[in-house]
C-alpha cells in the first residue's frame, strides 16, 4: 500500500520524518492517527524493529486504519481514544517511552465530507460536530438551548468572530435551528454583505466544533502527557492550523522550555521550574507551495517541534 491509497492527504509527511527524527527501532505515537497516512510513513522509516501506536477520538478509523497498515503486523497498535489520555493508552502496548510523538491538529476529509458529521456547510447534513459518537454533548444542543450570551461568548472565544453577539442574537431568534445549512443561512445573514477571503460561517462552525469536543482543553492535557512519555532527546511534533491551537502551542513551548523564573538578584531558586523541553523551530515550519497546489488543505498549516530535555 502506498500513500495514494489514503483517502485523507497527511500533511507535510517528508517534514514531520525528518523533525521527528525517525529511527530504526523507536517507538513512535501518533496522537491524531486518522486513517493512517502519518502512521505508514512512520512505521515504513522506523524499521527494522520499530513500532507506532495511532491515537484517534473517532472511534470509526481504528479499524480502518488498522487494516490498511495490517501489513506491518504488531509493530502498528490503533487505539480508539483521547490524546489526553495518551499514557494510559500507551501503557496498553507497551510503550512507557517514546522516541517521537506527533500531533496533527487537522481533521480528516472523511470527517469533512460526510454531511453525517455535520462539520461543515459545504453539504447540508445534522448539527452534531462530535469527533467522538459516544460523547453527548452535540452542535444541536448548543445552537437550540444554550443561553444568548453564552452562545456568542462561545463564538467570540473559540472563533475568534468580531460579529459574535450579531450572529448569536440571530440564532436565538431563529430557532429551532436543525441542520448545518440553515444555520450557515442565519450565520450568512446576520453578517451583512461585503467580500470576504471566507465564508460568513466559518469562524463560528470553528468555535462550535471545538467547544463540543473539548479541543483546547484536550490538547493541553495531551501534550503535558506528550512531554511525560518523550524519552531524553525524543520530539514532540505539533501542526496547527488556526490562531487558537497555535497559540497554546507557542505558549506550551515557550513555558516548557523556559529555565528558573526567578529575580536574577534572589540567591536561590524557589519557583521550582524544571526545563523539560529545548524549541528546536523558533519559527513556524509552513508547507512548500507544490504541497500546497497538491492538497489545498494543507494551506494553514503550521509545523513546531520540540525535544525533550
Amino acid at each position: 500500500m502506498t500513500m495514494r491509497d489514503f483517502i485523507h492527504k497527511p500533511v507535510m509527511t517528508a517534514e514531520v520524518l525528518e523533525c521527528l527524527m525517525v529511527r530504526p527501532g523507536g517507538a513512535y505515537i501518533d496522537a491524531t492517527m486518522g486513517e493512517g497516512g502519518h502512521c505508514a510513513a512512520i512505521l515504513e522509516q522506523c524499521q527494522p524493529g520499530g513500532r507506532v501506536l495511532g491515537i484517534d477520538a473517532d472511534s470509526s478509523v481504528a479499524p480502518i486504519a488498522a487494516r490498511r497498515l495490517s501489513r506491518f503486523g504488531p509493530a502498528f497498535q490503533a487505539r480508539a481514544g483521547n490524546y489526553a489520555d495518551m499514557k494510559p493508552l500507551a501503557a496498553e502496548v507497551g510503550i512507557s517511552e517514546a522516541q517521537g510523538i506527533l500531533f496533527d491538529l487537522g481533521f480528516s476529509s472523511r470527517q469533512i465530507d460526510n454531511p453525517d458529521r455535520g462539520f461543515s456547510f459545504q453539504a447540508d447534513g445534522p448539527l452534531d460536530m462530535r469527533f467522538d459518537s459516544a460523547q453527548t454533548l452535540t452542535a444541536e444542543e448548543i445552537v437550540n438551548s444554550w443561553p444568548e450570551p453564552d452562545l456568542a461568548r462561545t463564538i467570540w472565544e473559540y472563533g475568534e468572530e468580531p460579529r459574535s453577539r450579531r450572529i448569536a442574537a440571530a440564532i436565538v431568534q431563529s430557532r429551532p435551528v436543525n441542520s448545518t445549512a440553515a444555520l450557515a443561512a442565519i450565520i450568512s445573514k446576520a453578517s451583512g454583505g461585503g467580500r470576504r477571503k471566507i465564508h460568513p460561517a466559518t469562524r463560528t462552525f470553528q468555535a462550535l466544533r471545538i467547544r463540543v469536543n473539548r479541543e483546547l482543553d484536550n490538547i493541553q492535557r495531551g501534550l503535558e502527557g506528550a512531554v511525560k512519555l518523550l524519552a531524553v532527546g525524543g520530539r514532540l511534533v505539533v501542526i496547527t492550523y488556526h490562531s487558537l491551537e497555535a497559540a497554546l502551542v507557542k505558549s506550551f513551548l515557550r513555558r516548557e522550555g523556559g529555565a528558573c523564573t526567578c529575580p536574577p538578584e534572589q540567591p536561590e531558586c524557589t519557583c521550582g521550574r524544571v526545563r523539560r523541553i529545548r524549541r528546536v523551530t523558533r519559527k513556524a515550519i509552513a508547507p512548500s507551495p507544490d504541497e500546497i497546489h497538491d492538497n489545498p488543505r494543507a494551506r494553514s498549516a503550521r509545523l513546531r517541534v520540540g525535544e525533550r530535555v
